[in-house]
């Protein structure tokens, strides 16, 4: 690399880690409306669950296809093509919420995501090969870092401006005479409108920052739509089941998190604890914590979550960059195991912040099965983010699964399905032998 390529690189990384931050934003500000719609549209656990089907179904049918968009139209184009899928995808929530229609909610996450899919195609193996392919694993992890910046603040802005008002119990609700029910529910939806405006703004913005910005040409597309050949190694394919049960694993967790703790009574434990009250009391910028929704209370902590997994990538990114990427991922699996099972045994508080560590966990997980898959590829490598961004398609699968066995179970009996997830990638970290950085 000459140092003339350096600045380009440089500026490269700064445009692509910006879209890292956005759409790690809102996939997590999806996860504070599904308590909300829960309640808006009366829905199981399951069901509610059914909002991340349509936002991950997505990654399925569309990342081998992206595959084939961005190596005819080249990356500039392609993310520019991502940007203006996801800003329709935000505003088809203003007809979703005016006409109270969860099936257009349902189509609206499933619009954004298959902008998100261009962009996830596109940016992860563009990441891995600009600079040392030893060091590729510390470089995504970096950059992921900024996308759980965005998954950090996501739930704090949901906890104020979805999740911090009343919302009326069902027994509430059913006592309302007809009008009063139609034009309660009414209002619940509309406030979901405002916040996905804003963002539909901020992604055109963006687009105009990405249009303007000089990406250099580093992927070679000769090979354009040869998954065949790509399917036949066997660490991209177990790598892709990785980051099947890791995304469905992250998100069943996040989904769920205001739930489980709603379940546990955790609120008046909250309130009754000094500095969680605190805690909550700043992340809501409210004074009395009794004047808000207790789903906003314990939803302010889904912040914690998420921000674990941003601190964990920071220390993750020095990890993979002096030790196997395969074990650091293990050890890590290690940890989240531990954790859920230290919520599952315990009540209260420890409950609590058990589950919140798992996030800590998780942080390094996809970056580092994404990189350790695509090692040796080469020219390949388009090809294997395909298949890769396909497995997220895990985030629409466990989810509903994991809420189909709470109804049946409980919260805590079916982390046993979570269980499974994290030991897969326990073995297959475990089991990488590609060269130390």
């Amino acid at each position: 690399m000459s140092s003339s390529a350096t600045p380009k690189y440089g500026s490269s990384l700064v445009v692509v880690t910006s879209l890292f931050f956005l759409w790690g934003f809102i996939t997590v500000l999806v996860d504070s409306l599904i308590p909300r719609l829960k309640e808006i549209f009366e829905l199981t656990y399951f069901q509610a669950g059914l909002v991340q089907f349509a936002f991950f179904m997505a990654y399925g049918l569309l990342s081998i296809p992206a595959g084939f968009i961005l190596a005819r139209i080249g990356y500039k184009k392609g993310m520019l093509l991502g940007l203006a899928t996801m800003g329709v995808g935000c505003l088809l929530f203003w007809p979703a919420a005016s006409m109270r229609v969860f099936g257009i909610f349902l189509l609206g996450y499933f619009v954004l995501a298959g902008g998100m899919t261009i962009l996830q195609v596109a940016a992860n193996p563009y990441i891995s090969v600009l600079g040392d392919p030893r060091k590729a694993s510390s470089r995504l992890n970096l950059s992921q870092a900024f996308n759980s910046l965005g998954t950090t603040i996501a739930p704090a802005i949901g906890a104020m401006f979805i999740l911090s008002d009343n919302i009326l119990s069902s027994e509430e609700l059913s006592n309302l005479a007809a009008e009063e029910k139609l034009s309660y529910l009414a209002s619940e939806a509309s406030a979901v409108q405002m916040p996905f405006v804003i963002l539909a703004a901020s992604l055109l913005l963006l687009a105009g920052f990405v249009g303007m910005a000089k990406l250099p040409q580093v992927l070679n597309t000769e090979h354009a739509g040869n998954y065949r050949q790509a399917l036949k190694n066997m660490q991209l394919v177990k790598g892709a089941i990785g980051i099947f049960v890791y995304v469905g694993a992250e998100v069943a967790i996040g989904s769920y998190l205001v739930s489980y703790f709603l379940d546990m009574n955790l609120v008046e434990a909250i309130k009754e604890s000094g500095f969680l009250s605190r805690t909550s009391a700043y992340l809501l910028n409210t004074g009395d914590l009794n004047s808000v929704d207790a789903k906003g209370i314990v939803g302010a902590f889904v912040m914690f979550y998420w921000g674990g997994a941003m601190v964990g990538r920071f220390i993750g990114a020095y990890l993979t960059s002096v030790l196997s990427p395969g074990k650091v991922l293990s050890g890590f699996a290690v940890g989240a195991v531990l954790m859920l099972l230290i919520s599952m045994n315990t009540s209260g508080l420890a409950a609590m912040i058990s589950i919140l560590a798992v996030g800590l966990f998780n942080s390094i997980m996809f970056p580092t099965i994404f990189t350790i898959a695509i090692e040796g590829l080469g020219d390949l490598k388009p090809q294997g983010s395909g298949i890769l961004c396909t497995a997220i398609v895990g985030g629409a699968f466990i989810p509903p699964l994991y809420g189909y066995f709470t109804d049946l179970a409980g919260f805590k009996i079916a982390f046993v399905l979570l269980l499974i997830c994290y030991g897969y990638i326990l073995s297959y970290g475990w089991g990488f032998k590609g060269a130390k950085p």
